[in-house]
């Protein structure tokens, strides 16, 4: 007897629509991020110096994952970058079917670089590809320096891990080389930056990353 559960059917009709979304993408030669962390981690502050500082070099836009409002996709238009906002009603993830009726909304032939900001949650969203080229896991000093050990799932998959806040590292009960330590432990591929949006510590070197694969 066979058994197939209702959740392996679900990832894999995930997982082929996100390979059509990676079609897509790189028929248009667009590089993609796939944004994650824990809420109130700072993904939309770091995204907001971001984009603010590519968006004169090159054409990006925006899918914005949240729970129930619309607050992160407003700021991001005030910025002038073509944004999605995608509402889950309760929904702890962004699936790729989501993300494939946001792309329609963009002119695609226009785009160099989309950031898909999910929602904020270490848990569900680590199972679900999208179709996007990195995925970037965001943990920030007040957090604890045991997030990779308590969700190494999310870290496992993780392209890019950011240690954001660092400006309040005098403040808080957090070992950057722990955090570090216990990342690559579960994932030793990990690229690692360091950033904080209110001093603008290792943005530049954030930035820079994101720019080599643009070139």
């Amino acid at each position: 007897m066979a058994v197939i559960t209702v959740e392996r059917q679900i990832l894999k009709r995930n997982d082929e629509i996100a390979e059509e979304n990676r079609r897509t993408l790189n028929k248009h030669n667009i590089f993609s991020i796939n944004l994650l962390s824990s809420p109130g981690s700072g993904k939309t502050a770091l995204l907001e110096k971001t984009l603010k500082t590519l968006s004169g070099d090159y054409s990006i836009a925006v899918i914005e994952g949240d729970v129930q409002t619309d607050n992160d996709a407003r700021r991001i238009d005030k910025l002038g970058i073509p944004v999605v906002q995608i509402i889950t009603m309760g929904g702890c993830h962004l699936e790729a079917k989501l993300v494939q009726g946001a792309l329609v909304k963009f002119q695609l032939e226009k785009l160099k670089f989309i950031v898909i900001e999910n929602v904020g949650n270490l848990v569900c969203p680590a199972n679900y590809d999208l179709g996007e080229n990195k995925k970037v896991v965001m943990v920030s000093t007040t957090e604890g320096d045991d997030k990779p050990l308590k969700y190494p799932a999310m870290f496992r998959v993780a392209d890019v891990m950011i240690i954001n806040k660092t400006d309040l590292l005098p403040y808080v009960d957090f070992s950057v080389e722990k955090v570090r330590q216990n990342a690559l432990h579960i994932n030793g591929n990990l690229e690692i930056f360091e950033t904080s949006c209110k001093t603008g510590e290792g943005l530049a070197d954030w930035i820079n990353w994101i720019r080599g694969h643009l070139s």
